[in-house]
């Protein structure tokens, strides 16, 4: 992953989090809405395109940090190997200290894949959570999601051939990023193909293969805004016991 030297910048403002996320503006009820779309407001920080580096102080006495809108990568090393996550707007994230208590040895990045616009959820937010606790509950759903989500991200990576992950994990990015357009399904994402050996677990070169592969067969491309779909989304019977290799 390239280091690009980045800080998150605190903006001079607050920001009301519950008009930048409508989805949880809907947890309070409608004659107490207008009321905390006004008062919960929330300390935002800006992440610059690059390497991040959280900064545990923001907001370690709450919740953590909500995505407001950008796309992060989360990626996690042992003995060389890597396995990475994207998070996205809506998504609650709470990075672990530097030095975390897993026995093993490993390595805790971060990287902004474009500007990154983060709602510090911190001490004040929670006191302001005892007059709204329905928001407590739209949070942890989000927590649950997110976990869900790796969830079909391990079970991709354990399809047997390469080309195969890749087709199902273009199709469950879809399902959160994708936009429908005339030619297909656009995920408006610009991953690497050394961002997407990491995501499916397989060496950069068979990655690299493996999508020339999709290219050929009108499944999956590269284009100037992202990747873009065709067809229809892989089921069981793309799914067999052998074929591509780590």
């Amino acid at each position: 992953m390239k280091a690009v030297s980045s800080a998150p910048r605190p903006l001079p403002s607050f920001v009301r989090v519950l008009e930048e996320d409508p989805d949880l503006a809907e947890a309070i009820e409608p004659q107490l809405r207008a009321h905390a779309l006004e008062t919960v407001l929330v300390r935002e920080l800006q992440v610059d395109a690059g390497a991040w580096r959280p900064l545990p102080a923001s907001f370690e006495k709450g919740l953590g940090m909500l995505v407001l809108d950008g796309i992060l990568i989360h990626r996690v090393g042992i003995d060389r190997r890597f396995g990475i996550e994207l998070i996205g707007e809506g998504d609650l994230l709470r990075p672990p200290p530097w030095h975390s208590e897993s026995t093993l040895v490993m390595t805790n990045d971060w990287l902004a894949l474009e500007p990154t616009r983060l709602a510090v959820l911190d001490e004040r937010f929670v006191r302001q959570l005892a007059q709204f606790p329905e928001l407590a509950g739209r949070l942890i759903s989000r927590a649950v999601q997110r976990s869900r989500q790796l969830a079909v991200n391990m079970a991709i990576v354990h399809q047997a051939r390469v080309d195969v992950r890749l087709h199902m994990l273009f199709w469950h990015l879809a399902g959160r990023w994708g936009r429908v357009r005339s030619d297909g399904i656009i995920i408006p994402l610009r991953l690497t193909h050394a961002v997407l050996s990491d995501l499916v677990a397989a060496r950069r070169p068979t990655v690299t293969s493996a999508l020339s592969d999709l290219s050929r067969r009108g499944v999956v491309r590269a284009v100037p805004d992202g990747w873009l779909l065709s067809g229809d989304p892989p089921g069981p019977s793309d799914s067999p016991a052998a074929g591509n290799g780590r």
